[in-house]
């Protein structure tokens, strides 16, 4: 929580407005898709590897919530996913990234369907999920029970799949113990299973009303770009060297 209070929220109003945002994220994009939308979803991920798998690319697939799936852009390639395959293509990079977030997603959701994804190549897999489960006061153990259910199918789909673990943060009202719990349950996993980490996915996003849409919740355009280069800080390494 230091790092967020230090860099992105630097003023009590900015401090309120994240607080804010990550409540009303679990409370709009848990009503958003329904199940229906999030089944269709999933079943356009599959296509796209699909497609992916045929052109000779290696696949960078980004497992998330509505941040990854880019809630409430016009074109959701401009959602950090696309502009990171941008910044891909600019480097004329061999990989084809694949966005599978669904608006709402807890790790329990994430679990439960893990294994459909892992029905396809994958050569880089970015984990984005537990913002959720915190706000809805979700138990700590079952939202680390859960990353790690889901690390460990991924490993034992294939070993050589390289992991990218999100780090996401909770706002103070939540109670010292259980944020401070929080955050460290994503620089413990990464740890334990020596598994690359993103400190703070909406690292000078979160509580910044500028880089938000107008519901206050997710980040716009602009806001993506920043959370493009937050992930990219870690990813351009894995990609780079193999």
């Amino acid at each position: 929580m230091e790092t967020l209070l230090n860099r992105a929220i630097y003023s009590r109003r900015n401090l309120l407005n994240f607080c804010y945002f990550l409540f009303a994220l679990s409370l709009f994009s848990c009503k958003n898709d329904t199940p229906t939308e999030a089944t269709n979803k999933v079943q356009t991920t599959i296509e796209e590897t699909e497609e992916t798998s045929n052109s000779g690319d290696k696949t960078i697939l980004f497992f998330g919530d509505s941040i990854t799936a880019g809630y409430g852009l016009d074109d959701t390639n401009d959602a950090f996913p696309g502009v990171i395959q941008t910044k891909i293509d600019s480097l004329e990079l061999d990989y084809q990234v694949v966005n599978s977030g669904v608006s709402g997603e807890t790790t329990a959701g994430g679990r439960s369907r893990i294994e459909w994804i892992l029905n396809q190549e994958i050569d880089v897999f970015v984990l984005e999920l537990g913002a959720n489960d915190g706000l809805r006061g979700v138990a700590l153990s079952e939202t680390r029970n859960n990353l790690q259910a889901i690390i460990d199918a991924v490993q034992e789909k294939d070993a050589d799949i390289k992991i990218i673990l999100a780090g996401m943060q909770l706002p103070p009202n939540m109670g010292q113990d259980y944020t401070s719990e929080f955050k460290s349950i994503f620089t413990d996993l990464a740890d334990e299973n020596d598994i690359e980490l993103i400190p703070f996915i909406l690292e000078d996003v979160g509580g910044i009303p500028s880089l938000n849409q107008n519901d206050g919740i997710h980040p716009t355009v602009e806001g993506h770009k920043i959370v493009a280069q937050n992930v990219w800080d870690v990813l351009e390494g894995v990609i780079t060297n193999p």
